[in-house]
């Protein structure tokens, strides 16, 4: 009977720490110290909130920065739905994904270089990935360029501008969150053309 009430004892004490003391500890620490991230990196535009900088969007203009392809289930960067394709490198139709991917992404940037960003045709395995590498923002200049009407050094002066350097270099590569640049791009050229209305009204 001891034995009995000191396991049950046991099993309740370390319920209450493990299970409750301890999660209640770590999420009231984290709103204090990291309140930003603990919400979710809610990004917030005219007090409304247009996305999260940890999940990607599914962007479909050609005015606007690509990331990275998604292949979630049901739609692309569906956070219910996380994963990947898991087609093998052996596969025939991963081969001809990228095939397809390829073509497109020449079709909508002409001008563009031969060589394609390869996380531009490859999709991450959580099929959320928020950030491009900077390859791959430089890529698309000459379409938000031509699409924007706006001149390709002021677009790359953005991506130079909303490049997120790692910590420590051998931590891994230099980064560009696509829904920062593109709503950078976006107050870029309403300031733009704020500045031109205002020229022409004084004119």
């Amino acid at each position: 009977m001891n034995t009995l009430r000191s396991s049950l004892v046991m099993i309740i004490l370390l319920t209450i720490i493990t299970g409750v003391a301890y999660p209640l500890f770590v999420t009231g620490l984290a709103n204090i110290l990291f309140s930003w991230q603990a919400a979710g990196s809610l990004i917030q535009k005219n007090d409304y909130v247009i996305g999260s900088s940890l999940i990607g969007q599914n962007y479909q203009s050609e005015r606007y920065f690509l990331g990275r392809p998604s292949v979630t289930a049901e739609h692309p960067y569906n956070a219910l739905s996380s994963g990947s394709s898991n087609l093998a490198i052996s596969n025939p139709l991963l081969s001809q994904t990228f095939a397809e991917r390829s073509e497109q992404l020449k079709k909508q940037n002409p001008d563009a270089g031969k060589i394609i960003p390869v996380d531009l045709l490859t999709s991450s395995a959580s099929g959320l990935d928020p950030n491009m590498s900077v390859e791959a923002a430089l890529y698309q200049v000459p379409r938000i360029a031509k699409n924007r009407q706006i001149s390709p050094e002021d677009v790359k002066s953005l991506i130079i501008a909303q490049t997120q350097q790692p910590l420590f270099a051998f931590l891994g590569e230099p980064v560009v969150n696509v829904l920062q640049l593109n709503i950078t791009l976006d107050d870029y050229q309403q300031q733009a053309n704020t500045s031109n209305n205002s020229i022409c009204m004084q004119v």
